[in-house]
């Protein structure tokens, strides 16, 4: 199962990686596509933006509770912070263009923030999921099954603190594509400064980082 895990959490990460790297062409034509792209990955963050603030609000909530592993003494841990945001990671709206399908057709900067939010999506809620069940077992499993839950959670932690940080890529990363591509002057109105300066914002470091610093690893 643990492999299984690790091939998962990190296929997510890799398929990000492969976004956008082809080299595309600075035609007129390359950037008007890329343009288009642009402003209909805007729209879809701005559908997605209340659903990924809630699960935000109710992650840094639960995050001190784990943010440093579950230890002997874990068995105190409060479920209801971890389980509120369980729940609302699993109600975060992944718009159809951000899905794996329809993005795989992006070009330029869309793709690469389409593959940076669905890699969010999914490891926030595998992550609280899979971080809640092992919260379970040291509560009520036998000591075999606690043990194991100690000795596996650091990937499950992990992989929600890289999720809420690939979340906070995106703002910078829409800004740099929107400028890239010629800013207000070049989407003529479609998409203003104020709009993708707002954008970022909700999409920023200050917004969505987990802290404090994630303070487990693998095999610790």
């Amino acid at each position: 199962m643990r492999v299984a895990l690790v091939l998962l959490l990190s296929g997510a990460t890799i398929a990000v990686a492969s976004c956008g790297t082809a080299s595309e062409t600075s035609s007129p034509t390359a950037l008007r596509l890329q343009r288009e792209d642009l402003l209909a990955v805007s729209r879809a963050l701005r559908t997605a933006e209340p659903s990924v603030a809630r699960e935000v609000a109710d992650a840094r909530r639960a995050w001190p509770l784990v943010a440093h592993g579950l230890h002997a003494g874990s068995a105190a841990i409060a479920r209801s912070p971890v389980d509120a945001a369980t729940k609302s990671s699993v109600k975060i709206e992944l718009p159809a263009l951000l899905g794996e399908k329809q993005a795989a057709s992006l070009t330029g900067p869309a793709a690469q923030l389409a593959g940076l939010f669905r890699n969010f999506s999914v490891l926030a809620a595998l992550g609280w999921r899979l971080t809640g069940a092992a919260i379970g077992q040291i509560k009520q499993g036998s000591a075999t099954e606690a043990r194991f839950a100690r000795e596996n959670v650091a990937l499950y932690i992990e992989s929600l603190y890289d999720a809420h940080f690939e979340l906070a890529q995106l703002g910078k990363q829409l800004l740099d594509g929107y400028r890239t591509l010629g800013g207000p002057d070049a989407f003529t109105g479609s998409l203003s400064q104020q709009e993708a300066e707002a954008l970022a914002r909700a999409y920023s470091e200050a917004a969505d980082r987990l802290h404090p610093h994630v303070g487990v690893r693998l095999g610790t």
